[in-house]
């Protein structure tokens, strides 16, 4: 039935999670919250991620904000090292490689700023993905509708023949109102599961 699955990068395949990020930096929940909000819950960080902005700008501009609340020197220090967070999720990349090797082909959607995606393709688990949409290089994010289509209309997927893993349940919504099953990830293990419901047997005492 099944002939495509889709994978979300961060969160994913690679961690994303920038409010540990903060906790680990400030040990302090009102200098975390206000930094969240400067910089990786910020219009300017959409903006990034649809590649409306370079990262100059942006910065720039999250600087600026930072500099009225009195925060300029830690949300410097984020966006000097942030980066640092998105390491590769290997047991994500062990399941990816054993749907390759059963014959399915592998995309990729998401939501990713440019520096971060130029930093990604150089992982050694790049070369495991058929194509991709990132929604810098379209000008688009999820759940927009737009960004889904792309993808199929590029590949020439069927809706029906694929699936789509994110950790960000609203965008795995999108794909099921297109008819692409989705997939909530939660963990490595839980993917599992849910792909054996899927009719696609791995066990996962064979990936690690």
């Amino acid at each position: 039935m099944y002939k495509n699955i889709i994978f979300d990068l961060g969160g994913v395949v690679i961690d994303f999670d920038p409010r540990d990020f903060l906790l680990e930096r400030f040990y302090n929940e009102a200098v975390e919250t206000t930094v969240y909000d400067i910089t990786f819950g910020s219009e300017e960080w959409k903006l990034l991620d649809a590649g409306l902005l370079t990262r100059e700008e942006g910065n720039a501009r999250m600087l600026e904000k930072a500099k009225a609340e009195g925060c300029a020197f830690e949300v410097q220090s984020v966006l000097d090292d942030w980066i640092r967070i998105l390491k590769t999720r290997r047991k994500t990349v062990e399941v990816i490689k054993r749907l390759k090797k059963m014959g399915f082909s592998i995309y990729y959607l998401s939501n990713i700023p440019e520096d971060a995606l130029a930093e990604v393709r150089q992982r050694d688990f790049w070369p495991l993905f058929d194509g991709g949409i990132a929604s810098c290089e379209v000008k688009l994010i999820k759940p927009e509708t737009a960004i889904y289509q792309r993808l199929i209309d590029e590949y020439g997927l069927v809706c029906s023949e694929s699936i789509f893993i994110d950790d960000y349940k609203p965008n795995t919504t999108a794909a099921f109102d297109l008819g692409i099953t989705g997939i909530h990830y939660k963990g490595a293990s839980s993917l599992i599961r849910a792909l054996n419901t899927c009719g696609i047997p791995i066990k996962e005492h064979l990936l690690w």
